[in-house]
């Protein structure tokens, strides 16, 4: 009973964070602890089931708990090695690789300190199975309030679409993943333009890197009126060299042209939750929606979004991490 009490009490913190402000890492947390406590309290009560049916379920539990993790290394393995082979050896693109063989490294630390029955690396497997899980705790809740918050329902009030660039092939075609991007923000300004009388503008957000031959936002825009779009509804925000920059000088945009407007963000779904993040720290007024993006990119770019969130709260997880050490090599002290 006390496990679905604090239930409620993070689901009812959860509500309210989502009611103030949909774009904040707490509202995952809380959902995250919600959920882990409701499924505590669920654990608790099956003691109260038929004991035939206790014992099924028990071991399909330790079945989830023992040979999930081992899966999804091998998968976040197999995903990294397509991803080298797709887009190269970028650090970025081993990230999922580099995940699942961390993974597996822990659980075969794991078992070599039972098998030889070592203190030490008894000590340290479990610290780096205490580290492993706060970590993979965040990222549950990351990814699973990202996928909640990639479905919240448009806002209708929207006076600009902002499409974030990333990029572009021969330093002036628009690729594959940013055309994504421009065809979910022309359907996002159609949408928005449908319901009301104030038509929105939209604004294609991009500078030039050294290897461009001219400014994202304006490879952006010609894409988009190459298809059809009124030329005339499109601004040129053509300084920005990251998302930061992206959305503070967007910001500056909007704020001239129409002050007070709110805006729809469009970026890619793996870094739409991220995206709305940044843009709640410098005060755009918007929600962020993604495009739809390969599922073999999919994990590689969703640890690189989550780990970027995870230092950008750097003070809290670190001291964490290090209590979690501290914690093991207390413990190897009193065992020794």
């Amino acid at each position: 009973m006390f496990a679905f009490a604090v239930s409620a009490f993070f689901l009812l913190l959860f509500g309210a964070g989502v009611l103030r402000d949909r774009r904040r890492f707490a509202n995952a947390v809380h959902l995250g602890l919600a959920v882990t406590f409701l499924g505590l309290g669920l654990l608790a009560a099956v003691e109260d089931l038929p004991s035939g049916l206790v014992e099924s379920l028990l071991v399909l539990i330790l079945l989830v708990l023992g040979l999930g993790p081992v899966v999804l290394a091998v998968l976040l393995c197999v995903n990294g090695v397509k991803m080298v082979r797709r887009e190269g050896r970028r650090p970025a693109n081993l990230l999922s690789l580099l995940a699942g063989l961390g993974i597996l490294g822990t659980f075969g630390l794991t078992a070599v300190a039972v098998l030889t029955r070592s203190r030490v690396l008894g000590v340290v497997a479990v610290t780096l199975l205490l580290v492993l899980g706060y970590v993979s705790f965040l990222f549950v809740c990351f990814v699973g309030y990202a996928f909640l918050y990639g479905r919240m329902r448009l806002r209708r009030d929207a006076g600009f679409v902002v499409v974030l660039g990333s990029g572009l092939i021969g330093g002036r075609r628009v690729p594959p993943l940013l055309a994504s991007r421009l065809d979910r923000g022309r359907e996002v300004y159609e949408r928005l333009a449908a319901r009301g009388t104030d038509v929105p503008l939209l604004v294609t957000s991009g500078g030039q890197g050294p290897d461009e031959e001219l400014p994202e936002s304006h490879a952006m825009a010609d894409y988009l009126v190459e298809r059809g779009f009124p030329e005339d509804r499109i601004r040129r925000e053509d300084r920005s060299r990251s998302t930061e920059e992206n959305l503070r000088f967007s910001k500056e945009l909007m704020d001239a042209e129409r002050p007070g407007a709110g805006c729809v963000v469009v970026t890619n779904d793996f870094h739409a939750f991220r995206a709305a993040l940044m843009a709640r720290k410098a005060g755009v007024d918007g929600q962020v929606v993604g495009s739809p993006t390969a599922a073999y990119y999919w994990p590689s770019a969703t640890i690189r979004e989550f780990a970027a969130v995870f230092l950008e709260y750097r003070v809290v997880n670190l001291t964490v991490c290090a209590g979690l050490v501290a914690l093991g090599c207390l413990g190897l002290a009193v065992t020794g």
